[in-house]
């Protein structure tokens, strides 16, 4: 028989965790996600400007590299990398196929990254990747119908319907923001050739555009001092200044509200969804935005559909990261 050793003899057992990776345009926001979606090291990094896509490829392995090292230096072993990055994905590929913000567009993303880090990686959309963790650790746990928004420069979106996170037949649905609200409408934004689209309507962009628009009609706003002393007007400058009850930036919020109420009625109609959660940037308003929204949306909805809660997501800006973990630990 042979014995065990005992004491500090017996080696340690590494408790295993996932890298979640949410890469923007602009971020990277990474961290060590443990199998309770408990994020255990963060980093975040500001992402490259750049039009290589191995440039911006090396920055994510580079990054998900040094949260390897923290995991050792933690006792942990890393099971897979799970990705989320703004484009739409050939899922059966690891294909990014049409992205925003980021060079990346026709690149096997999830090849590049397996053959470089030896570890299993999953790629999808990072909208998908925030509704899976609202979904399973935020504000629509329990629902198995539910729609999340973001709202930031664009506008992301994820569906669960029928307790199923939807991706489509190839990767691509639930592009929420690409939804038209006016047939006539100005052009929409980054590589979208449509027109009216509720993100060209409704995001943060169009917050700021409307803004600037309300400024030069309440020339004493403090949203007309910016313009004024030559400074640009953003989605976040209008939250902020409506906070303060400016009149520029009140009707300015309200209108984008009830246009986004619009995009939420659709959203109502089409999946019937328990919960609507509005998350991104320009979800800092809260109800600044959201009692229009909630308003214009629940007056367009056909009943009962139109009953659907409409809140504020819960996890903030962790949920992309937590999301992509999540997706690591189901795919590994």
């Amino acid at each position: 028989m042979v014995e065990r050793p005992q004491g500090d003899m017996v080696p340690p057992v590494p408790s295993s965790c996932v890298i979640g990776v949410d890469l923007g345009g602009t971020k990277l926001l990474a961290g060590l996600v443990d199998a309770d979606a408990e994020v255990r090291r963060r980093t975040y990094r500001v992402a490259p400007v750049t039009d290589d896509p191995e440039a911006v490829l090396e920055f994510v392995a580079g990054s998900i590299e040094r949260l390897v090292a923290a995991a050792r230096t933690d006792g942990r072993a890393v099971a897979a990398v799970g990705l989320g990055i703004p484009s739409l994905i050939d899922q059966a590929r690891g294909i990014a196929v049409s992205t925003v913000h980021q060079p990346l567009d026709g690149v096997p993303v999830r090849a590049i990254l397996q053959e470089r880090l030896q570890l299993p990686v999953t790629l999808d959309n990072d909208a998908n990747c925030a509704m899976l963790a609202e979904w399973r650790t935020g504000g629509a746990v329990g629902c198995d119908d539910a729609v999340l928004l973001t709202i930031g420069t664009g506008i992301g979106s994820g569906v669960v319907a029928g307790g199923q996170l939807l991706r489509g037949a190839t990767g691509a649905a639930t592009e929420l923001g690409h939804t038209v609200i006016d047939f006539d409408g100005p052009p929409c934004q980054g590589n979208c050739h449509s027109r009216g689209c509720l993100e060209a309507l409704a995001s943060g962009s169009a917050l700021g555009r409307e803004g600037a628009r309300m400024a030069a009609l309440h020339p004493g706003s403090e949203l007309a001092r910016r313009v004024a002393a030559g400074e640009p007007i953003w989605g976040e400058h209008v939250v902020d200044a409506a906070a303060r009850e400016d009149p520029a930036a009140t009707v300015a919020l309200d209108r984008v509200g009830r246009l986004l109420g619009v995009g939420i009625s659709n959203a109502m109609n089409i999946f019937n969804p328990e919960v609507v959660l509005i998350g991104g940037g320009v979800s800092a308003a809260g109800e600044l935005l959201l009692a229009s929204a909630r308003d214009e949306a629940q007056a367009r909805a056909r009943p009962p559909a139109c009953e659907a809660r409409v809140e504020v997501a819960r996890l903030g800006a962790d949920a992309g990261m937590i999301g992509a973990g999540l997706l690591a630990w189901e795919r590994r």
